[in-house]
This record gives structure tokens, C-alpha cells and sequence, in this order.
């Protein structure tokens, strides 16, 4: 999941980031509502959390614009206007849910799990590739019932894929969505971790599940031919 905090109390947004990135989330962030704006205008999100008392551009005119061409992007926003007619405003104005501050982190990783499960259909909740599932809720693999042990990147991209399925990633697309968008793009670091994974994915099953597509990517597909 690729998420953008939009937050100027910098020490809050840095340890909204640090909390994210634990759970294998890929986080951008900023500071300044005109950055933001910038971001989204060349970045695809799964979710963005969004301040209100932002400089430059405030937060609901950032919402706002956003909803101008994108319906589909989910928003959180984070604010510390708790009256019953901002939550209101700002739902109306597009975003999907309203956390007021100050909030626990426990609270909005819940909030969060919430709304990116959105995106998927129920029976998704639990996602399947032969032998092998994994639980979105969780965030946990598993083979026959026995939970894999993976790193936090590795558990990233087997989700990105195991979504994915039937449709080649490639590593530009992984790095979007299970990056943070420091990592340089000819950085060895991706290739290392789905060598890994797939190493643990081969010794349970028996096979590699991820194929690769010469020019296109990584496939989540049946064993190989």
C-alpha cells in the first residue's frame, strides 16, 4: 500500500511515518499543502492522511482540487477542528473518513486497515494462490494453515502480487507501492527481497509461485511450466 501523510507539525508527521513504515507500509510525505498537490499530480496513492491547517494551501482546498479529477483516491483527515460541522464539511467535500487530533496511533492504524481493505471485495479479505494464503487483515502468509515467517518488505510484495494476480507487476510499480520514494531506481534492494521471498515461498510449496515476464515483471501465478 503506497500512503502520502500531509502534516506541518513535523514531529507528528515523522512519527506518523516511522509508525506506517514498521507495518510495510510505503509512505510519502510533505509538509505544505502546494508539495502536496505536487505529489498527487504525478504519484498514485492508495490513501492519503490529510491535515487541515496546512501553509501555503490549506487542507480542504488540497481536497478539493484533488477531487476535481479523482474520485477513487481514499483520504483521512487529520485535524484538530473536532465540531461536528467540520467532520461534516470535510466528508462532503470527498474524503472518506475524519480522525480528529489528538488521536492514538493504535486508532488511526485501524482506521487505515479500514479503509484500504475497502478496495477489496470481501472474499479478498483472505487471498489465495494454491497452496499458498495470505491475510489481508493480518497481514500474515501462510501454507497449509502453517503462518510464514517474512520480513516487512517481503510480506509487502507478496501482498502487492497476491492483489495483482493474473496481471504482470513490474519492479517500477513495486517499488511505488512498497517503497518509500527515497530508494534510488537502480537500487539492487528489490531484486534481493523477492529472491528471498520467493527462496521461502519454493521451500513450502515446493515450486515458485512468482514468475517472471521478460520485459513486463513479476507474474503471481500457478507452478512454472
Amino acid at each position: 500500500m503506497h500512503l502520502l501523510v500531509i502534516e506541518d507539525e513535523r514531529a507528528l508527521c515523522e512519527t506518523i511515518v516511522r509508525s506506517l513504515r514498521r507495518l510495510a507500509y510505503s509512505v510519502d510525505y510533505c509538509y505544505d499543502g502546494e508539495k502536496a498537490l505536487a505529489l498527487l499530480g504525478v504519484e498514485r496513492y492508495d490513501l492519503v492522511l490529510l491535515d487541515l491547517n496546512l501553509p501555503k494551501k490549506d487542507g480542504m482546498t488540497v481536497l478539493r482540487t484533488l477531487r476535481q479529477t479523482d474520485r477513487e483516491t481514499r483520504v483521512l483527515i487529520l485535524s484538530a477542528r473536532s465540531e461536528v460541522e467540520d467532520k461534516v464539511q470535510g466528508l462532503d467535500a470527498g474524503a472518506n473518513d475524519y480522525l480528529a487530533k489528538p488521536f492514538h496511533l493504535a486508532e488511526l492504524e485501524a482506521r487505515i486497515r479500514s479503509l484500504t481493505l475497502r478496495q477489496f471485495t470481501q472474499q479478498d479479505v483472505l487471498l489465495s494462490c494454491g497452496g499458498l494464503t495470505f491475510d489481508t487483515r493480518s497481514r500474515t502468509a501462510a501454507v497449509n494453515g502453517q503462518t510464514l515467517t517474512l520480513t516487512r518488505k517481503e510480506t509487502g510484495i507478496l501482498e502487492y502480487l497476491m492483489v495483482h494476480q493474473g496481471r504482470p507487476v513490474s519492479q517500477e510499480e513495486l517499488m511505488d507501492h512498497v517503497w518509500d520514494n527515497s530508494v534510488d531506481s537502480f537500487s539492487n534492494s528489490i531484486r534481493v527481497h523477492i529472491s528471498a521471498l520467493r527462496k521461502k515461498l519454493r521451500a513450502v510449496l515446493g515450486y515458485d509461485p512468482i514468475r517472471n515476464r521478460i520485459g513486463e515483471g513479476y507474474l503471481m501465478g500457478g507452478e512454472e511450466e
